[in-house]
């Protein structure tokens, strides 16, 4: 072994195991806090590639819009966001109102924040308290730094008519516009705060897909 060795083979393995492994380890052990650890800290791993992964991508849409301006960056989040969205799309379309409200709560919870779902007559309305992305960078200030995010000055359809909008949160509107380009109907609406960041923005799944109100259609 070498002399200036900083972990032993066995730290080696544990660090190349998967946490999920670890975890279903300790629950077939049948040792509750050891499983409670793995469970914790798995989230606050995955947590931070979370967040490194949207703040990757939030300062690469920063860039477009600041070097190339608006028009290029509407195209290029457009084409990046055909690569989730148009086979959810064909997902959603093929399954009843049940398995979608399913699928759109399993998405959501990837954002790690906790969540309110309600139901009425018409639709289901999913909130996150707070947003686990876009609205968690404005909280902690990433468009207030210094080089901080681009905040798109005019209002527009991808700002959701709103001026001085975060460049993050521009995907909403794609999020309507390119399954409306598929099938004729969103597969869930956004509704952003009044004060982003500050209030609760409210995401409605609709139970006949095709009475989502259209708006930002130009």
């Amino acid at each position: 072994m070498a002399a200036n060795r900083l972990l032993s083979d066995e730290e080696l393995k544990e660090m190349g195991r998967r946490r999920l492994d670890a975890l279903t380890e300790a629950i077939d052990a049948g040792d509750p806090a050891r499983a409670k650890d793995h469970a914790e800290r798995m989230y606050r791993e995955f947590l931070a590639m979370h967040d490194a992964l949207i703040g990757w991508l939030t300062g690469t849409l920063s860039f477009i819009g600041e070097r190339y301006g608006d028009a290029a960056l509407l195209e290029a989040e457009k084409e990046g966001c055909r690569t989730w969205l148009e086979p959810l799309t064909k997902l959603f379309a093929e399954a009843d109102v049940r398995h979608r409200a399913v699928m759109l709560g399993k998405i959501l919870r990837g954002h790690f924040m906790p969540m309110t779902v309600e139901e009425d007559d018409e639709k289901l309305t999913f909130t996150m308290e707070p947003c686990g992305s876009g609205g968690r960078l404005i909280q902690a200030g990433k468009y207030e730094l210094p080089g901080g995010f681009l905040k798109v000055a005019n209002a527009q359809p991808m700002t959701c008519g709103r001026p001085d909008f975060p460049v993050y949160c521009t995907h909403h509107y794609l999020e309507e516009l390119i399954p409306r380009e598929m099938v004729g109907y969103p597969l869930f609406t956004c509704e952003p705060a009044d004060a982003l960041g500050e209030g609760l923005c409210h995401i409605y799944l609709y139970k006949d897909p095709k009475a989502a109100p259209l708006r930002w259609t130009k």
